[in-house]
Formats: C-alpha cells, sequence, structure tokens
C-alpha cells in the first residue's frame, strides 16, 4: 500500500493509496507475463479463466476502470473512462492514465463519502447503497475478482505468479510450495 496522510478522509485512506497500489501490483504481474511468455505474451492475455468468462486483457482492464468506478462516485464526482487499445500496451497506457486520475483527487473531496448515496449498475441491478456500503459491498469485491481472474489465467498459461504478486506483501522463497 502506498504511503498515505493520516488526517486524510478514511474513504480516501481506504481507496487512492490502496487503488494505486494494486495498479502496481497488475502493471508488475502484466511484465512479469511478457518476461515469461514472449512471443507468446499477445496470446496470453487472450486467455480465459474459464470458457464464458473474460480473457485477461478485459479482466485487467476492467479492474483497472473499477478503481475509478470506486474512486470517482465516494469524492462525488462523475466516472471518468480511460479509453486505450486492448492489447499489452494499452494496457500499460491504461493503468498510467488511471494512476494520474486517482492522484488529481483531492483528499477533501472525500469528507462525508461515507454516508454519500452513491447508484451503480451491477450486471442488470441498479445499486443505491451509502459510499461505505458501496466500497465494502461492491467495489473492492468487483475490483480483485477482477484482478484474481486475470491473475489466475497467466497462471493457468504459464506465467510463475503467487500470492506475492497478487498482494504485494507475501514473501516466499524461490521453489517453495504450499502444495
Amino acid at each position: 500500500m502506498q504511503t498515505c496522510d493520516l488526517a486524510a478522509p478514511p474513504l480516501w485512506r481506504a481507496t487512492v493509496p490502496v487503488f494505486l497500489g494494486v495498479l502496481d501490483r497488475l502493471e508488475a504481474t502484466l511484465r512479469q507475463a511478457e518476461t515469461a511468455l514472449g512471443a507468446g505474451y499477445a496470446a496470453g492475455l487472450d486467455q480465459r479463466p474459464e470458457a464464458r468468462m473474460l480473457p485477461v486483457v478485459r479482466q485487467v482492464a476492467t479492474a483497472v476502470q473499477f478503481t475509478l468506478r470506486i474512486a470517482y462516485p465516494l469524492a462525488g464526482e462523475r466516472v471518468p473512462e480511460v479509453r486505450a487499445p486492448l492489447d499489452a500496451g494499452g494496457l500499460i497506457e491504461r493503468i498510467e492514465a488511471t494512476r494520474a486520475l486517482l492522484r488529481a483527487l483531492d483528499p477533501a473531496a472525500f469528507d462525508g463519502a461515507e454516508t454519500r448515496p452513491v447508484r451503480e449498475q451491477a450486471g442488470f441491478a441498479v445499486l443505491d447503497l451509502t459510499g461505505e456500503a458501496y466500497l465494502h459491498e461492491f467495489g473492492l469485491p468487483n475490483l480483485y475478482f477482477h484482478h484474481a481472474m486475470a491473475h489466475v489465467a497467466l497462471k493457468q498459461v504459464g506465467v510463475p505468479l503467487g500470492k506475492a504478486d497478487f498482494d504485494g506483501k507475501h514473501d516466499y522463497p524461490d521453489g517453495f510450495s504450499l502444495g
């Protein structure tokens, strides 16, 4: 997690610094996949964690966009949409643009975000939640779902990813296995 001002509003602290860390891990995962897969990297981005699920490239793009879909409504602002090609370079562009947008959010805009009403589309459902419920019950689960699905699909094509690559906190010696 990025360092943050403890005097900043709680939901700013729970989103912007955390999301910058998630974006760092997503970028590191993509770079690790590029190194591991070499010429097969583009094909690896088309891998699906399961036949009816989105491929890695869409899972990553969705996770990146979710950081904005969560943070901007909590700040009382309209969600910007980051567009770039759905390919390796485009994913890095999306991550970089999203970092800049998150860093541009004023922490003071998150004052009162816990009780701010947020309306969001969830599949075919329309959700009306308080900011705190939106973050914990919808936003974070969806962000981590799409991050995890990209992680799993890249493992399926041979990228040597582990828990430390996903959360940035764990540390295991080379060759260690829980299985």
